[in-house]
């Protein structure tokens, strides 16, 4: 009896086994009696498989695969008595031209410690989850309720957030380790979701993890399958959602890995020029082939199903799209058409991002996409891509560039900071400040800004405070919360120790404190795609380098009114135009000492503001304020 079965081989030709991780791979069970694992793996132009491992002393010809029936979908089995969880094999291929390829399982749960390759039989099918109550709060969420809701994003690479100091080892946190320390901090600071960089399996750890071999296996680096179970099962009791890096776009060369792994071009493209990324050295998978396609879905499920990972940030999308990304002329072949996108890569994602949020409600899949590529979040009855967000990489780049300014020539720039919501209801937008910004020589987040130190620091909350008022959801990366000095590096940890300097512990208060409004504000998180939930106050104050605007709630109730300053100067006397005769509260001030500023007793602004008849900024309405150098002011009405 075979445990792959003639539907199992169609499902799989289709592309639609949507269970494939429970039947491909390593997996416990008793056959007539008989306790032991079933191995499967896929190797369409193999002459022979073999499985070798602790079981068999790696005795290469002992245990040899049988092709499943049909013999053209080049699925191999066997099953081997007595093999028990915690065993190391691996699939010994022999090559149509005799070469001999050991072979990780594509689909393993779970591997040996880099730099060791072996896979490891294990169970991830019987965790016992007591998450019930996020679940079903998740899965009641329509897709339209999903963009309602807040989305503050605080990105971690495990391996770099905190390490044991002084062990041989390399002091990395376990899963379970980030579950006792992670989680409360990012509670206390107020992020609505962590987002994990490097969980599935990878050779290099100078790749972060963007470079997979083990698409279906969480990291050994940091603990078990179960261990990285307990993680999100622990971040869901504590109401914190976690989001995951996957990367479908290009996979490594390493000799274990899937690069030509029966032989012939497996998965990636046979042409080099449509298989081969020559800037970064990798292949690209093939998405016209099913059984690729398939792999790639069933990873994608198997972290969002099994794991209850509540969505895939999807890595380098725009490398997908385009079959010429990152080539000269000759480099690349156009399709069918004689264009330059890549028709087969645009189908693979309409499949899959509709079967996921159509089978997942209240999940999310995001791509990091960085060119003007149309409708990457419309839906696909729109011929859209049906993301549910889009990285805003253009804000960002717009936002970084201005910040850079000696604050003098920021109001020739002015339109930097204001170009985002001109195209803000093209795409479901999230505002980053990810990794890739601290990093090869691009300063951190605290030293981009321009000025002595003082005013870096004043810089920097500015910023923040923009962003966090400007429409989109947010994500943070790690160690920016507190201003982190030094370049990220993934061989070190955080410098946790700035916190012992005040202007470091103000900033991570001032972070914590923007976090705390965004969510306690509906404004600023319920309407972001769309001009209803944002006006311009002033737009065009360029001279002075000062923005405000308002965010504004679906009923109308406590909406916030921003007013930012991009320059070192005192305003005694700044008047701005509000949108009624209302009170205006103010509820964050950047002048307050608890942020490191000079409001004493004496000073102290006064805490609401009567509006005035005094037309201002083409408004009958104003409030007038002393807005301090690089001041920011938030006022709720």
């Amino acid at each position: 009896m075979s445990n792959f079965t003639e539907m199992d081989c169609y499902l799989f030709g289709q592309a639609t086994h949507y269970d494939i991780y429970r039947k491909m791979g390593a997996h416990k069970m008793t056959i007539e009696g008989e306790e032991g694992v079933c191995f499967d793996v896929w190797a369409p132009h193999a002459d022979r498989v073999y499985v070798i491992g602790e079981f068999n002393g790696w005795n290469e010809t002992s245990h040899e695969m049988k092709r499943v029936t049909p013999e053209t979908m080049g699925v191999y089995e066997l099953f081997v008595p007595g093999v028990q969880i915690g065993c190391m094999y691996k699939f010994l291929i022999i090559a149509q031209d005799g070469r001999k390829l050991y072979k990780a399982d594509p689909y393993a749960n779970y591997a040996q410690l880099r730099p060791e390759t072996a896979s490891i039989v294990t169970d991830i099918s019987n965790f016992l989850w007591s998450d019930s109550e996020w679940m079903s709060a998740r899965k009641k969420l329509s897709k339209e309720e999903v963009y309602e809701q807040p989305l503050a994003i605080y990105e971690v690479h495990p391996g770099s957030w905190m390490r044991h100091p002084g062990r041989d080892d390399d002091g990395f946190y376990s899963y379970r380790d980030l579950a006792k320390t992670l989680i409360p901090y990012v509670r206390e600071m107020g992020y609505t979701h962590i987002e994990l960089m490097g969980i599935s399996e990878y050779p290099y750890d100078g790749s972060w993890g963007y470079q997979v071999t083990g698409y279906y296996a969480p990291t050994s680096r940091y603990g078990t399958p179960e261990d990285f179970a307990h993680l999100v099962n622990e971040c869901h009791k504590n109401k914190i959602g976690v989001i995951l890096d996957w990367v479908p776009a290009h996979f490594p060369k390493d000799a274990h890995g899937l690069v030509e792994f029966d032989g012939t071009a497996t998965y990636e493209y046979a042409d080099p020029r449509k298989g081969e990324h020559p800037d970064w050295g990798t292949k690209i998978f093939d998405y016209g082939k099913n059984e690729v396609k398939n792999f790639l879905i069933g990873s994608a499920l198997m972290w969002i199903e099994n794991y209850h990972v509540d969505g895939l940030r999807v890595d380098a999308v725009a490398s997908m799209l385009y079959l010429d990304y990152g080539k000269e002329d000759g480099q690349w072949v156009p399709n069918i058409y004689g264009g330059n996108k890549n028709l087969e890569a645009i189908e693979f994602f309409k499949h899959i991002n509709t079967l996921i949020l159509g089978r997942n409600p209240g999940s999310v899949m995001i791509a990091e996409e960085s060119t003007a590529w149309p409708k990457v979040t419309g839906t696909v009855e729109d011929d859209g891509l049906n993301f549910s967000y889009k990285w805003n990489m253009g804000w960002m780049h717009d936002f970084l560039d201005y910040m850079k300014l000696d604050p003098y020539f920021r109001k020739d720039n002015h339109n930097k900071m204001t170009f985002a919501m001109s195209y803000n209801e093209s795409e479901k937008y999230i505002l980053v400040l990810s990794h890739d910004e601290v990093v090869h020589l691009k300063c951190s987040m605290l030293n981009k800004m321009p000025g002595l130190e003082g005013d870096k620091f004043k810089n920097l909350m500015a910023g923040y405070a923009f962003m966090m008022g400007h429409s989109g959801k947010k994500l943070l990366f790690m160690g920016q919360e507190f201003a982190q000095e030094r370049e990220w590096s993934e061989k070190r940890e955080l410098d946790w120790f700035l916190l012992d300097d005040p202007k470091h512990k103000h900033m991570q208060d001032w972070v914590k404190a923007l976090l705390h409004l965004y969510r306690k504000n509906p404004c600023l998180y319920e309407q972001d795609t769309t001009w209803a939930g944002f006006e311009w106050m002033n737009a065009n104050d360029y001279e002075r380098s000062i923005f405000s605007f308002v965010r504004k709630s679906k009923d109308g109730k406590n909406n916030l009114l921003f007013v930012i300053s991009f320059t070192p100067v005192e305003r005694d006397d700044y008047r701005v135009g509000v949108p009624g005769r209302h009170t205006y509260k103010l509820v964050l001030n950047s002048a307050d000492p608890q942020f490191g500023g000079s409001d004493t007793e004496d000073t102290k602004r006064p805490l609401s503001y009567k509006a005035e008849k005094k037309p201002c900024d083409g408004r009958d309405y104003s409030i007038g304020y002393k807005l301090p150098p690089y001041g920011v002011a938030v006022f709720k009405f």
